[in-house]
């Protein structure tokens, strides 16, 4: 009664994996994102289930996240895209974890301490192709590029970059970014002499840059059921988590009644006002407040007045029926009403991952499916 809970169908999870896995063909490998506990949905849970059906890849921002996801996927290959200490180098190799490199000291310092313990670290080399983040510039990496790849105690396996814009209206946004990837990738194969695992592209380039998916595609939030937009007939990803919790009061009151703090809601008639156990503390944005809406006995009820730290208001109408216990859907589905994640965030001026990496981490996962 006092908190919120999530649910994770991992049954839709599969099937929004196996949708991806069909539309790529074997013509890459799929690399599921679980950072930010798998965008909320929890990464152990996730990672496990994509692992029993075939992602032999996962990707993590943090080593920390590697490290705790590792025990649930053994056996698969976790990339790491933050950047990680030298300190961590014995763990890397002894966890078969692997770091991305991001510039020539990070590269060099990486080196020295795998050589300090008789290690060969394998890495991936992170081009900034546009992006402006982590990794050696366009700028740079004609002169830098040859002086890395002679490090003795680096096993350079990769190379990596990530889109800046993606953009259906204007698809050569990220045609610059694609030229320069291709030209460092080459670059380094010849220095090297092999083959290298490439991989720029993520959801959004996986679905309107055909020609960037080279050996990999980073999937985030298509794998959560968002972000299909124009391709959502052909490719069908649902949602999979759902965020509920209860009433824990309701009461009757009349017109011209003050919710809220600073009373930024008056009631315009006699009507049922409900408390919902959860705030922004829990991850509900503050944003919401006034614009959101929530599902009580499969109907949408308008949150009023201000979230605040642990609860929310909402106006379910005069003689509601609306009973203390009664289960609230803040995203999903109830009855024939929904409220998805990315409505939500149209409401606060943002995208759907802050929406679901909001949902905090404290609260229960029920897995179903």
């Amino acid at each position: 009664m006092n908190h919120s809970w999530v649910e994770v169908d991992l049954g839709v999870l599969v099937e929004n994996l196996r949708l991806l896995q069909a539309r790529l063909g074997g013509q890459a490998a799929l690399m599921p994102v679980l950072k930010a506990n798998a965008y909320g949905h929890g990464a152990l849970d996730v990672g496990r289930r994509a692992q029993e059906h075939g992602s032999n890849w996962f990707v993590t921002a943090h080593l920390q996240e590697a490290l705790g996801l590792k025990p649930a996927v053994d056996g698969a290959r976790i990339l790491v895209m933050g950047v990680v200490p030298p300190s961590a180098v014995e763990t890397l190799v002894a966890q078969d974890i692997i770091p991305i490199i991001t510039s020539e000291e990070h590269a060099v310092a990486l080196n020295a301490e795998a050589g300090a313990h008789g290690l060969k670290l394998p890495v991936h080399v992170k081009l900034d192709t546009g992006m402006g983040r982590l990794g050696f510039t366009w700028l740079e990496a004609d002169a830098v590029l040859p002086r890395v790849c002679a490090l003795p105690n680096l096993d350079i396996q990769g190379v990596c970059s990530h889109f800046a814009a993606v953009d259906p209206e204007d698809p050569e946004r990220a045609a610059p970014q694609l030229e320069r990837f291709r030209h460092f990738r080459a670059l380094l194969e010849r220095q090297l002499d092999r083959r290298l695992f490439a991989h720029i592209a993520s959801s959004r380039a996986f679905l309107h840059v055909p020609d960037g998916l080279f050996d990999a595609v980073r999937i985030g939030i298509l794998l959560y059921g968002y972000g299909a937009g124009a391709f959502q007939r052909e490719l069908p990803v649902r949602p999979a988590l759902q965020w509920k919790t209860r009433v824990i009061q309701v009461k009757s009151v009349p017109a011209d009644f003050p919710v809220g703090y600073y009373s930024t809601w008056r009631s315009s008639q006699p009507t049922d006002i409900a408390t919902i156990a959860l705030g922004y503390d829990d991850g509900y944005l503050r944003a919401l407040s006034n614009k959101g809406h929530v599902l009580i006995r499969g109907a949408r009820r308008p949150v009023v007045g201000r979230v605040s730290m642990n609860w929310i208001t909402v106006d379910c109408g005069p003689e509601s029926g609306v009973r203390v216990g009664d289960e609230v859907v803040l995203i999903g589905r109830q009855g024939g009403e929904e409220v998805w994640a990315d409505e939500l965030a149209g409401q606060c001026g943002t995208i759907a991952y802050e929406i679901l990496t909001c949902i905090h981490p404290h609260l229960e996962r029920r897995y179903l499916g």
